[in-house]
């Protein structure tokens, strides 16, 4: 149930009727607020100023027009012409009881549309870091939205496979096996890609060898295939393993490396060069753009093959979009990359409208963010000023969040313990992030995002498992409430089951964002709703069954909206704290 769109629609349908333009209607979505069982219409304020009427009067004259039966028990002017609705306790009350027979809490499926989601992006030889978090973690999130909401999401893992660099490893690669110490140089990924680049600096005969790996590489050479799939592998089986820790849902069979657009790219440079879009400057072939300037205000020149014949990433991303909307058939692709690459993707995109490979009808959106930040405010390091693993990331969070399940649980179970150190350790990473708007950096701290108070995923963990609580105490099974109708008679109800009707517009708002920090604060803000409710709302002493029932329903629907709002963004739950 989307109450913001239903009050949208309603709102404009009678400011049309009084008058207003018939695409008025967007501007009552933005400007609308629903809070706390009441909903603000705004937009009144700029129509009016479009019409030449004071906004009051508009406002008279859209009331007039406005049918809300069912929906609303009392409409009213306020201040200079804003538009408060009231909703009705009878209406609220039967759509908490709609989503509750719902498996899908009554959330409604938009039209379904493919959208390819490019994220996590790591690179072959070597071992991911916490640089890869938050593409990895936001772009799962965005993926778990949409795919709830219904539509086919084709994720995207653009591994960095290819390029000049693979003669050296592949090189080293070789000179390991005849040591037989390969497989045993691959484990540590980190110190394989070190070593065989002090080989390639320190050692002319090696480096001679691995040039001549990269054209034989590039020019489908078996043995160096052979071998390239060898490093590729390695890396990858060591990269789903952080996945799979991470609870994050990509597989190998997502993985669509640079090496699987390289076939494409000698055509594409010969189709922009027929088409006029690439000339040659210099040797190279280059696409001048007149929306980029440089600093003497020419168009910018850029580079899609260089004088040598090499290729570059922006080549690579314009065969990746062209790829995308012709062979994946994505009628909308997202891609989470941090911010610097903001003008690269821009200029690429440029390019791929230019050349027609993607019709302005397919939206290519580059859902970019900050960077993760120490205390310090400079990026986050190890404390001898190194790159943090992301293994090593995690492995901290379990151990952090060991020692604060055991102080709080000294009698648990030891599998028991590292379950929930699990679930409340590698949640806590994950929702630190995600709690953040995504486009600003932000600050990683251990103490606050394992924190049992404030936005944090421990709070949101325990209040789910304290909603549970409240049937466990009142001995009454899901199904006995099947048929009890919900009532809705004291404003704390009326509050929580308004909020618990905004899951829908949330769900949207995140699927055409990308802003998953809006579903933290959904849920957050439930939480507090819940706890206000369960304060002032007696429960299990409420003065009658038909009571009692009606607010463990409104308890049950918070504890299903709890659970799939933070399953959207891949945090875990469990049963108890």
């Amino acid at each position: 149930m989307n109450i913001q769109a239903l009050l949208s629609e309603k709102v404009s349908q009678a400011m049309i009727a009084a008058g207003a333009p018939a695409d008025c209607e967007a501007q009552v979505r933005q400007s609308a607020k629903v809070q706390f069982g009441d909903y603000q219409a705004n937009g009144v304020m700029a129509v009016a100023k479009k019409l030449g009427m004071a906004p009051r009067q508009l406002a008279e004259q859209v009331l007039s027009h406005l049918s809300l039966d069912g929906i609303a028990n009392n409409v009213e002017i306020a201040g200079p012409g804003f538009i408060n609705i009231f909703l009705a306790p009878e209406f609220l009350a039967e759509h908490v009881s709609t989503a509750l027979k719902s498996d899908r809490l009554g959330i409604s499926q938009p039209q379904p549309q493919t959208i390819v989601v490019d994220y996590s992006a790591p690179n072959v030889a070597k071992e991911m870091h916490v640089g890869h978090l938050r593409s990895t973690i936001i772009g799962d999130a965005s993926v778990r939205t949409l795919e709830f909401l219904g539509h086919n999401v084709i994720r995207a893992n653009h591994v960095g496979d290819w390029g000049t660099q693979f003669g050296m490893l592949i090189a080293f690669l070789e000179l390991k096996q005849q040591e037989n110490a390969g497989e045993m140089a691959l484990a540590d990924l980190e110190a394989f890609y070190r070593e065989a680049k002090k080989h390639y600096d320190e050692d002319a005969e090696f480096a001679e060898r691995a040039r001549g790996y990269v054209v034989k590489l590039q020019g489908g050479d078996e043995y160096c295939r052979e071998m390239w799939r060898k490093l590729v592998d390695i890396t990858m089986s060591q990269n789903q393993k952080n996945y799979e820790r991470l609870n994050v849902t990509l597989t190998r069979k997502d993985v669509m490396g640079e090496s699987l657009y390289n076939p494409m790219l000698p055509g594409i440079v010969a189709d922009l060069r027929a088409k006029g879009l690439a000339v040659e400057s210099e040797g190279a072939t280059v696409v001048f753009l007149d929306e980029y300037k440089n600093k003497e205000g020419e168009p910018m020149g850029v580079i899609i093959q260089k004088k040598d014949g090499g290729y570059l990433y922006t080549t690579t991303d314009i065969a990746c979009a062209k790829y995308r909307y012709e062979t994946l058939h994505a009628d909308r692709v997202l891609y989470y990359i941090d911010s610097r690459q903001h003008q690269h993707l821009m200029q690429a995109w440029t390019i791929v409208r230019k050349a027609g490979y993607v019709p302005e009808s397919v939206p290519l959106e580059h859902h970019m963010f900050g960077m993760m930040l120490g205390k310090d405010g400079k990026p986050f390091k190890t404390r001898a000023g190194g790159t943090v693993k992301l293994s090593d990331l995690l492995d901290e969070a379990l151990e952090r969040a060991r020692r604060l399940v055991a102080e709080k649980n000294p009698d648990m179970p030891a599998d028991e313990l590292e379950k929930l150190a699990n679930v409340v350790g590698i949640g806590a990473v994950k929702y630190a992030d995600l709690s953040k708007n995504r486009t600003t950096d932000y600050v990683f701290d251990w103490d606050n995002m394992l924190a049992f108070e404030g936005n944090t995923a421990p709070y949101m963990q325990y209040a789910y498992t304290r909603v549970l609580s409240v049937f466990r105490k009142a001995g009454i099974e899901e199904s006995v409430l099947e048929n009890a109708p919900v009532q809705i008679n004291e404003e704390r109800e009326s509050q929580l089951a308004a909020r618990l009707l905004q899951f829908e517009e949330t769900l949207s708002v995140v699927a055409r964002e990308g802003t998953p920090h809006v579903m933290c604060a959904y849920l957050y803000d439930l939480a507090g709703l819940f706890s206000s409710f369960y304060e002032h709302c007696p429960i299990i002493s409420a003065e009658s069954d038909d009571v009692r029932h009606s607010r463990l329903k409104l308890a049950l629907l918070t504890a299903k909206t709890l659970k799939q709002g933070l399953d959207t963004l891949g945090i875990e739950t469990v049963e108890r704290m």
